[in-house]
C-alpha cells in the first residue's frame, strides 16, 4: 500500500530553499497508508500549509509533493487527528513536535 510519510525536522526551513528531495535511508519517518490520510484530507483544506518551500503556500497536504507544517500550524492537525485512533502514532510525533517548537515535514506520495 502506499504511504505518506512524516517526520520532525531537526532544523526550520530557510527561504529559498526546496524541500522536495527525498532520501529514505536519511530519515526517521512516521509512516501513514495512503487510505488514512485520504480520510483526513478533507478536514486538513482549512488549515494552512507550506509547499516545497517556504515561498509557497497552500491549504491542505500537497498530496503528491512536500508539505512543511509550521509550529503554528501543528495545533490545528493535532486536533482534527487526535480522535483517530489508527492515526495515534501520527500524533505522537505532532504533539512532541509541538512541545519543541519544530517544523514537520510530510511526503506525500
Amino acid at each position: 500500500m502506499a504511504t505518506h510519510e512524516f517526520r520532525i525536522m531537526p532544523e526550520a526551513p530557510v527561504p529559498g530553499k526546496r524541500y522536495d528531495k527525498y532520501e529514505p535511508e536519511n530519515h526517521n519517518c512516521v509512516k501513514i497508508d495512503d487510505e488514512l490520510i485520504s480520510d483526513i484530507i478533507k478536514e486538513m483544506e482549512s488549515v494552512d500549509f507550506i509547499w516545497h518551500s517556504l515561498s509557497l503556500k497552500g491549504m491542505s497536504f500537497s498530496y503528491w509533493g512536500v508539505t512543511l507544517i509550521p509550529p503554528t500550524c501543528l495545533g490545528a492537525f493535532i486536533a482534527r487527528i487526535k480522535n483517530k485512533p489508527d492515526l495515534k502514532g501520527l500524533k505522537v510525533l505532532m504533539d512532541k513536535a509541538l512541545t519543541e517548537n519544530k517544523w514537520v515535514i510530510h511526503f506525500g506520495l
